[in-house]
């Protein structure tokens, strides 16, 4: 039985690293705001670790898809990285499913930016999602550099775990998704679990992928000290003395925000709870159901929930932090999941989470010490699991402390080293070329850099 899918058949140079990695985000922008559209994790995903890269010596050039004409052709995120917008189709009315039809003109204007620059500008290339991975697989090979892939989500996991009334993937990611997992030097997969379903379903080598486990930004999302939750409370206008559940995600039927709804009004109904309850829900309609965030609210309406949820749209992350604290108890019912970012960004604010078992959940959550983790997507039994955790407060007071403990092994600097030993190990093995060349120079001239060329 296999108990790990990254095989490495010799330990890289860790010391040689990339100058420049163009980071490919095609369908969404590193400064779109997580929980709402096509943004999510991939987006946090991308901006920390192209930050941390950076600050390692590695430049980073994000490349992705303008949606507005209002937004710059090239700004710098932080000293180190730049956003790259480029044209590829209308500006709006574009979903993420339309998009496979402008991977061409995505690919082309990529192209021409690069052939502005000498030979040899980038050394790597990342991508992240199948679209992106699109275009990955053409570059890389014209700029005879690695490619390293991400996936994020996969269409045959989610299909085989649809919820009711969601609609499946199509075959053209199915057989992108395949191309792609041919195509690259290393897949970052991240979890075991998501290794596995690599290997397995898509016929990955397992020397192949590299497991690289998501990190949390732990400045940010930490414990609020001895009245944290408290203070928390009183900063959103939250009572201080009622049972608060939090969901955070975007409004779709994968995340299934429609079973924390449910579970919560059978646990009125039932009466066990003398405490007010209160059920935050913080997210923004999806890319591919616009009309699913009124159908949430049309649900809380028909099941008497008026005075009992709150619907929030997204948030900044200092105050997504305050939200966690504020919490008695994160749910993430998702019906797939990657990983669970949301998950970990709870725990390491010292919130126990009650997670659906699926997927990185697993890993996420560590059931029964961090948080409990569901079997399925019964109302009555996730009504069950959280009223019990509710009623125990002792045993939450250890969840928490647990939850902080657990979320400290998850930080974007320990996924930033492992990445950069991705990158090695693509560069030595790849199939393109052996090793990082350095960017070449013109005769007494330094290279130009990313950051001063016009778009």
């Amino acid at each position: 039985m296999m108990t790990r899918a990254c095989v490495r058949s010799c330990e890289p140079d860790i010391s040689a690293v990339p100058r420049r990695v163009a980071m490919l985000s095609v369908h969404t922008s590193p400064l779109e705001q997580p929980g709402s559209g096509d943004a999510g994790g991939l987006n946090v995903y991308v901006v920390e670790t192209a930050r941390r890269l950076a600050a390692r010596g590695t430049e980073v050039e994000i490349v992705t898809r303008a949606t507005s004409s209002a937004v710059p052709p090239l700004l710098e995120l932080v000293p180190g990285v730049t956003v790259r917008h480029l044209a590829a189709g209308p500006f709006e009315g574009l979903s993420k499913h339309d998009l496979p039809g402008q991977l061409c003109a995505f690919a082309a204007g990529l192209l021409r930016v690069e052939a502005r620059h000498e030979p040899g500008f980038y050394d790597l290339v990342h991508s992240h999602y199948w679209l992106s991975g699109q275009v990955g697989w053409l570059v890389a090979d014209r700029w005879d550099v690695p490619l390293v892939h991400t996936m994020h989500t996969m269409a045959k996991v989610k299909n085989a775990a649809l919820a009711d009334g969601d609609a499946p993937e199509p075959s053209v990611r199915v057989i992108g998704e395949e191309q792609v997992v041919e195509a690259a030097d290393r897949l970052i997969a991240n979890t075991e679990t998501e290794a596995a379903e690599l290997v397995h379903a898509y016929r990955a080598r397992p020397s192949q992928v590299e497991v690289v486990p998501p990190g949390v930004d732990l400045d940010v999302f930490r414990p609020g000290g001895p009245d944290g939750r408290r203070t928390a409370r009183r900063r959103l206008g939250v009572p201080t003395d009622a049972d608060v559940l939090l969901f955070v995600g975007r409004i779709q039927p994968l995340k299934a925000p429609d079973v924390l709804l449910r579970a919560a009004a059978l646990l009125r109904a039932r009466g066990e709870r003398s405490r007010q309850l209160v059920v935050a829900v913080l997210g923004g309609r999806s890319g591919a159901g616009s009309g699913d965030l009124e159908e949430l609210r049309g649900l809380a309406r028909g099941l008497g929930l008026d005075g009992v949820v709150r619907f929030r749209p997204p948030v900044t992350r200092e105050v997504l932090a305050d939200w966690y604290r504020a919490a008695d108890l994160a749910v993430v019912p998702s019906h797939s999941e990657s990983f669970g970012l949301v998950a970990m960004e709870a725990q390491a604010c010292g919130t126990p989470v009650v997670a659906a078992s699926v997927g990185g959940l697993r890993t996420a959550v560590i059931d029964g010490v961090t948080g409990v983790l569901v079997a399925g997507h019964d109302p009555a039994v996730w009504a069950d699991v959280l009223g019990r955790l509710l009623g125990e407060e002792r045993r939450r007071r250890a969840m928490e402390a647990a939850a902080v403990r657990h979320a400290a092994g998850f930080s974007w600097d320990v996924t930033v080293d492992r990445m950069l030993e991705v990158y090695a190990a693509a560069a030595a093995h790849s199939s393109r070329r052996r090793r990082f060349r350095p960017v070449p120079t013109t005769a007494g001239k330094e290279p130009r850099s990313a950051f001063a060329v016009a778009p």
